[in-house]
C-alpha cells in the first residue's frame, strides 16, 4: 500500500491563465490520519469579478451547425483521451479527499472518459436547429445556450460530478465557472487541466476555489444565467433565493433521507446485501444512498442480525489500502455531523449497532451503523454516511405513508420477491428514482431521467444534459395572417 500524499496546492484558472489562490488560516486534512495535506485557499473578490467578466465576454450564441458541433466534439474527445492518462492520479485524489476506498474510486474514475465521449456524441447527433411543421412557412426551433454557468460541486463526488456537469455545459456552449468543494479541490483541478489541455475555446471554462462566500458571489451575480449545484439543502435554498431577482435557471440536487421499503415477501439476504451496499458505497456519502429503512415488524430482528453480521466482516481501513472496503469520513465537519446524527437517533429511542473493527490511524473512521427503533416521524434528517435507521411497520401502506410524509424526493428503494408488486409500490413513492432489489449508482436504463421532487431540489438529470439543462428553446419563424389569433 502506497499512502504517499501527492495532492498539490490548489490554483485557479481565470481568464485562460493559471494563477495562485489566496491561502487562509486552515488546512485540508488527510481523513485517514488527520494530518495536514495542503493549506486551504480562497479566491479574492477581485479575481471572482475577473472570472465573471471573462465569462460574460466569452458568451456568444454562436453557430451550431453540424461542422461547428463536430469541431467542439473533437475537443471533448481529446479531453477524454487526456483523462485516460490521468485516471490513477484522479482516483488517488478522490480517495484522499472523499475518504472512499481507492478500489471504489478507480471504478468511478474509469467512467469519466465514457461520460465525456457521451456528450461529444450528443454534439454530433443532436441538431441545434430543427424545422417545425408550419404549413410550408419557415419556422425553426433553436437550442440556445443559456449563458454563463456557475457550477458548484460537492466533496463526495470530487471528480465525476465536476466532469459530468462541466462537459454538459461546455457542450451546450455555456461559458463555465467551476467552484469545487473547498474540502475536495484536487480532483476537479486535474479534470480542468485535461479540459484546458484539449484546447477549449477562450473563456469556455474557468476554475475558482473557495468556500461559501465565493459561491455566493458567483450565484448572486446577474451575469450568471444558470447555476448547477449539488450539495446540502441549506446552500441550495440560499442559491434559490439569490436566483430569484433575475430568475436564473437552476439545477439543484440536494439529497435527503432516502426511504427503503421492505415488503413482507422480501428475501432477507437480497435485502441485507442491497442495504449494506447502499450504506457503504462511497462510505455512504452519496445523496441517493439509503437512509430510512421501513421493514415489517417480524423482519426487523432478522434484518438487524443479517446487517450487523455483514458489517462485522467489512475491512475498514486507509482509503489508499487496496484491501479496504470502507474508508474514513471525508472531513472533520461532516464526521462531527454524523456523530451528532447518531446521538440524535439514540435520543429518539434507537438502539445503535456499530460492529465493525476500526483502524488505529487517527482519522475520521466510523463503523457502518444501524440505528434501530427510533420514532420514524422524527428521524427525518439526511444521514449521508454509512448509517441507516431501521423502523418497524405493520404494512406496506404504513411504510408508504411514512416514506411520503417527509419525502426525500431524490431516491428510494423497494425490496420484495414479487417484482410486479414491488414496482407498483415503488411508483407510489415521492422520489425521482426508485430501485427495486438493489442499490447501484449506474442508471437503471439507457434513457433513465430523474426529476428532483420536493425538497430534493429543482430540475433533474438524465440523457443529453447539454440540451436538456444548459440550453433553452427559441422559436424563430415567419408569421401568417392565416393563424386563428
Amino acid at each position: 500500500m502506497s499512502t504517499e500524499i501527492t495532492l498539490p496546492q490548489p490554483v485557479n484558472y481565470i481568464a485562460d491563465d493559471w494563477s495562485e489562490c489566496t491561502t487562509v488560516d486552515s488546512w485540508n486534512l488527510d481523513p485517514n490520519t488527520g494530518e495536514p495535506v495542503h493549506q486551504s485557499v480562497t479566491t479574492t473578490t477581485d479575481d471572482v469579478e475577473r472570472a465573471l467578466r471573462h465569462a460574460e465576454a466569452a458568451y456568444d450564441v454562436g453557430r451550431w451547425d453540424a461542422e461547428a458541433r463536430a469541431e467542439r466534439a473533437e475537443v471533448l474527445d481529446r479531453v477524454a483521451d487526456l483523462l485516460e492518462t490521468r485516471l490513477e492520479d484522479i482516483a488517488r485524489a478522490d480517495a484522499l479527499t472523499s475518504g472512499t476506498a481507492i478500489s471504489a474510486t478507480r471504478k468511478v474514475t474509469a467512467f469519466l472518459p465514457y461520460r465525456i465521449r457521451s456528450s461529444a456524441q450528443d454534439l454530433r447527433d443532436i441538431p441545434r436547429v430543427t424545422a417545425l411543421e408550419a404549413g410550408g412557412r419557415d419556422v425553426r426551433l433553436y437550442k440556445v445556450p443559456w449563458g454563463p454557468a456557475a457550477i458548484l460541486t460537492p466533496w463526495n463526488g470530487p471528480s465525476f460530478i465536476p466532469a459530468a456537469k462541466v462537459v454538459s455545459a461546455v457542450a451546450a456552449g455555456c461559458p463555465v465557472i467551476l467552484k469545487p468543494s473547498e474540502h475536495a479541490p484536487s480532483s476537479a483541478q486535474i479534470v480542468v487541466e485535461c479540459f484546458v489541455g484539449a484546447g477549449l475555446p477562450a473563456g469556455a471554462l474557468q476554475l475558482v476555489h473557495g468556500a461559501g462566500e465565493v459561491g455566493e458571489q458567483l450565484t448572486g451575480d446577474r451575469r450568471i444565467r444558470i447555476v448547477s449545484f449539488t450539495g446540502g439543502p441549506g446552500a441550495g435554498r440560499a442559491i434559490a433565493r439569490a436566483a430569484v431577482d433575475d430568475f436564473k435557471v437552476l439545477q439543484l440536487e440536494l439529497g435527503g433521507n432516502n426511504p427503503v421499503v421492505v415488503l413482507d415477501d422480501a428475501d432477507l439476504d437480497v435485502t441485507a446485501d442491497g442495504i449494506l451496499e447502499g450504506m457503504t458505497k462511497l462510505n455512504g456519502q452519496w445523496c441517493e444512498g439509503p437512509g430510512k429503512v421501513l421493514a415489517p415488524r417480524h423482519l426487523v430482528a432478522p434484518l438487524v442480525e443479517a446487517l450487523t453480521e455483514r458489517i462485522s466482516k467489512l475491512v475498514v481501513g486507509h482509503s489508499l489500502d487496496e484491501e479496504a472496503q470502507v474508508g474514513p469520513i471525508s472531513n472533520g465537519p461532516h464526521f462531527q455531523t454524523l456523530q451528532s446524527r447518531i446521538t440524535g437517533l439514540r435520543a429518539l429511542g434507537a438502539e445503535i449497532h456499530q460492529p465493525a473493527t476500526l483502524p488505529d490511524l487517527g482519522g475520521f473512521f466510523l463503523s457502518p451503523t444501524v440505528a434501530v427503533g427510533a420514532d420514524p416521524a422524527q428521524a427525518t434528517a439526511e444521514l449521508f454516511g454509512p448509517v441507516v435507521a431501521l423502523h418497524a411497520v405493520d404494512s406496506a401502506e404504513e411504510a408508504l405513508r411514512i416514506a411520503n410524509a417527509n419525502p426525500s424526493g431524490l431516491d428510494a428503494y423497494v425490496f420484495g420477491t414479487d417484482t410486479d408488486r414491488a414496482v407498483e409500490v415503488g411508483s407510489r413513492i415521492v422520489a425521482g428514482e426508485v430501485r427495486v432489489n438493489g442499490a447501484k449508482i449506474a442508471d437503471l436504463g439507457d434513457d433513465s431521467a430523474q426529476s428532483f421532487w420536493g425538497p430534493s431540489g429543482i430540475g433533474g438529470h438524465g440523457p443529453a444534459e447539454s440540451v436538456r439543462v444548459f440550453c433553452g428553446d427559441r422559436v424563430v419563424g415567419v408569421d401568417s395572417p392565416d393563424l386563428p389569433l
